[in-house]
């Protein structure tokens, strides 16, 4: 399906007219992708155990256009498909999904352009640096992703502004003015940010998922107030998904996009979705909001209060029916008629569509990637700080175990000296395994900028990484050679005091790079710790000193030898980065002078030493394993580019019972049949018969008061006083910032740093911390799980339950010890309009 023809543009060079076509006969199948996180679940799948897997229909015929210089609202119940429809207008949903339909930019096909850089899809869930500021995000991303097609509007501000005589703080952007977070320019990000950085980009296309949960009304109006009227003077194109629209905010949109269970119920203009409705014998109530309206309508509980044709019995309207109903209605036809009629590519603007996926030069990205790693590893500097001052408490301990005094240049000793080395190695060898965590940890940020082609491919990322660890690797060899290599008493000579910081530090660049090649390949800290550990525990083994390669034992029942380190295990020897650099310390110790007094079997201490571990190399072999070392670094780190490029975070499968599964099937074959049946049978429930058979608690009611409640780290921060009743649902309400959640910390005893002050009473007796924690709940969430009872929890923001099923785990959790006094922090935060009132 293609798109209408453009609107006529402004005069104004500056603006870029997209009307995106967002007309998409959609079916997605199959949820799910295969990844190697879930190779190792399938190869452990029991052959005895039941499993069965079906095909669950996301999104079904969804049609529209999402025109320019409008706004759209996106709207439907928490599963309906709007993230899924979000993500595959914008270009960015999992490969793993199939696919049916057609969607078009100004006639454009997806294939045809680069979607990342038309359009932008902003994710409900905030993912972003923490250590990086607010301002320093902003810069990275302007900086990765250029101006697009803004050159002559930068350069018309830039003339007016001179002469106007105005002079721009070059501080502040404007941007981080208009999402007020100008006041928080230099902050750290922290665990969360405001999704500003997608729209300082060149993007005309904004997709925006649920951009205001966590934000107070008056928040969400100003940011919505931008778009508008960044939509109506730019001529950008957007579609916002919101769960709970004041009124005043659902008022700035210019259409509505309306969808449940995967269909379209509506899609129109935001004035004639009431009248919409109201053909079909609904009616909104004066001083109800329509957005509230437009969830609860489409609800089976809710949509009767709402049916005010009297004269006729109301019979439940399915979510098939209505959209039916929108097809056959002028809204539909019109929309039809619009969807049909062809796009000629020529009308539209020569800058709309952006067809190069780098707008700026490979090198220039490269230096912004480069100083965003020398920021984060400055801001990381306490990090590695811990890890030098860990090396240096580990080097005096280790000099006082081998102390020069304690030991001689002999064959007794040698096994010390021996012994001393191959532990320094070992402690290089775990100083590099912080940087597995670090690595995972920024794994959900690096995906995200790089299906957005912030930077290409992996390389801009996993270079500059690379080379900002060579001067940390010198700093950890600098701080154990240092302070062991004289109080231990190795070879004074120069010389091989600097061979073997040149091999430390070769060493400990290839466990760098090995463990941070281990964290791209397994993604997850459970699977990374646990491969992380193994390896560990692989190249201890194989590195020549604990197995020695010439061990063998004799057994003397048959007289025959039998080697510990058998011929098909000696690749094991070779594999292994720490051998390197065992031959490497080991070489440069035991071929010293000092060591060359002769034995009475004609050899030397120092070759005696060696061979009795089978290490004994030429001298030569000093070079050769430095350079074997840098080698690993070389191919691990091509190992973590390749890693980076083509592997994904491991995705959850969705689990479901055999009852959801027959449910499923059953409403798609007959789900107005059932609907018509039941709603002619049935009676309003009372909510009593719903408790037949369940066991209530009792709880005994009990009232809260606090007086001159204080709590402050430096200076006070909350000083107030108040009464909770039972039987009394109280409201906490203030702007963001106004201390709400310090509030419900304070008086839950849930906050673990500075001080609180001030008489809390429960009952009429003061406060008892492991008392009140037994009959209190402080929760964040929501109820309703049966539906969910068999989906995995996974992980938050990754895998698994969604956030707003998440927020209804979280509430069960508390309520199932049936508390007496309930705080609650933002409990509708992510749910819609209908599950708020609900809950």
């Amino acid at each position: 399906v293609r798109s209408p023809e453009p609107e006529p543009e402004p005069d104004t060079g500056f603006h870029d007219a997209i009307p995106l076509q967002s007309s998409s006969s959609t079916p997605f199948h199959g949820l799910g992708g295969m990844s190697l996180g879930t190779v190792p679940e399938e190869l452990a799948r029991h052959p005895g155990l039941k499993s069965q897997k079906t095909k669950i229909n996301i999104l079904n015929g969804v049609c529209g256009i999402v025109k320019p210089a409008r706004m759209t609202l996106l709207m439907g119940p928490p599963g309906c498909g709007k993230t899924s429809l979000l993500k595959a207008l914008s270009g960015n949903l999992n490969k793993s999904l199939e696919i049916v339909g057609d969607i078009s930019y100004n006639g454009f096909k997806l294939r045809e352009f680069a979607p990342q850089k038309t359009a932008a899809y902003i994710s409900q869930c905030d993912m972003h640096i923490p250590e990086m500021t607010v301002r320093e995000t902003l810069d990275f991303s302007s900086r990765c992703q250029g101006i697009g097609n803004r050159a002559e509007i930068m350069t018309e501000l830039s003339r007016r502004e001179k002469e106007a005589g105005i002079h721009p703080d070059p501080d502040v952007d404007t941007y981080m003015k208009i999402l007020g977070l100008d006041i928080c320019a230099d902050t750290l990000v922290g665990d969360a940010m405001r999704k500003g950085e997608m729209i300082v980009g060149p993007p005309r296309a904004l997709f925006m998922d649920e951009i205001t949960n966590g934000l107070d009304s008056l928040t969400a109006y100003q940011i919505v107030s931008f778009l508008q009227q960044l939509a109506h003077i730019t001529n950008a194109t957007i579609l916002i998904s919101l769960l709970q629209p004041a009124p005043e905010t659902f008022d700035l949109f210019d259409d509505i996009l309306l969808i449940a269970s995967g269909k379209t119920i509506y899609h129109g203009p935001r004035s004639n979705v009431l009248k919409f409705f109201e053909s079909r014998g609904f009616r909104c109530p004066e001083r109800k909001g329509a957005a509230d309206f437009l969830q609860e309508v489409i609800s089976e509980k809710d949509q009767g209060q709402y049916w005010y044709q009297s004269e006729e019995t109301y019979i439940y309207k399915s979510v098939d029916m209505l959209s039916r109903e929108f097809e056959e209605s002028c809204f539909g036809k019109k929309l039809n008629e619009e969807l049909s009629r062809p796009f000629v590519r020529s009308k539209g603007h020569k800058d709309a569509i952006t067809f190069r996926v780098y707008s700026i030069p490979k090198w220039t990205l490269f230096r912004a990637c480069m100083s965003r790693e020398f920021l984060l590893t400055k801001r990381n500097s306490s990090i590695y700080d811990f890890k030098s001052a860990q090396m240096l408490i580990a080097a005096f301990i280790t000099m006082t175990v081998f102390l020069r005094t304690r030991m001689n240049v002999d064959l007794l000793h040698a096994n010390n000296y021996l012994g001393s080395l191959f532990y320094g190695l070992v402690i290089i060898l775990l100083d590099g395994f912080p940087e597995l965590t670090l690595t995972v940890a920024r794994l959900p940020i690096f995906y995200k900028q790089r299906d957005l082609h912030f930077y290409p491919a992996a390389w801009a990322y996993a270079i500059p990484s690379a080379i900002l660890k060579i001067p940390l690797s010198v700093l950890e060899a600098v701080v154990w050679t240092s302070f062991t290599y004289y109080v231990i008493g190795y070879s004074p000579d120069p010389g091989r005091f600097f061979g073997q910081l040149i091999i430390l530090s070769a060493a400990h660049l290839a466990s760098i790079a090995m463990f941070r090649f281990l964290a791209s390949v397994f993604r997850t800290i459970v699977a990374s710790t646990t491969a992380g550990t193994l390896t560990i525990l692989f190249v201890q083994l194989f590195s020549g000193f604990i197995i020695s390669r010439s061990c063998k034992t004799r057994i003397s029942r048959d007289g025959v030898d039998y080697s510990l380190n058998p011929s098909w295990l000696r690749w094991g020897f070779w594999t292994s980065p720490l051998s390197y650099g065992e031959i490497g310390v080991v070489v440069n110790e035991f071929l010293a002078p000092r060591w060359q007094m002769k034995l009475p079997t004609n050899t030397t201490v120092g070759q005696e030493t060696l061979e009795s571990r089978g290490l004994s190399f030429q001298g030569s072999l000093l070079w050769i394993s430095i350079g074997a070392l840098f080698g690993f670094v070389v191919v691990f780190n091509i190992g973590f580019t390749l890693g980076l490029s083509f592997l994904n975070l491991p995705g959850s499968r969705t689990i479901i019972s055999s009852e959801k599964v027959s449910q499923i099937q059953e409403s798609n074959k007959s789900i107005d049949k059932l609907h018509a049946e039941n709603s002619r049978n049935s009676r309003p429930s009372t909510g009593v018969e719903s408790r037949k058979g369940k066991m209530v608690l009792p709880f005994e009611p009990l009232t809260v008061v606090f007086e001159n409640l204080q709590y402050y780290i430096d200076t006070p921060l909350v000083i107030t006083s108040g009464t909770f009743r039972p039987g009394i649902l109280t409201a906490l309400m203030g702007v963001s910032g106004a201390g709400k959640k310090t509030l419900l910390d304070a008086l839950s005893g849930r906050k673990t740093s500075g001080t609180v002050e001030g008489e809390i009473r429960i009952g009429g007796f003061p406060k008892v911390q492991m008392t009140v924690a037994r009959i209190s709940g402080y929760f964040l969430e929501a109820i309703e799980l049966h539906d969910i009872k068999d989906s995995l929890v996974g992980i938050p923001n990754i895998s698994g339950l969604s956030t707003e099923q998440r927020k209804r785990l979280t509430i069960a959790v508390e309520l199932v010890v049936n508390p007496s006094v309930i705080f609650m922090d933002e409990p509708t935060t992510g749910l819609d309009a209908r599950s708020a009132a609900i809950v």
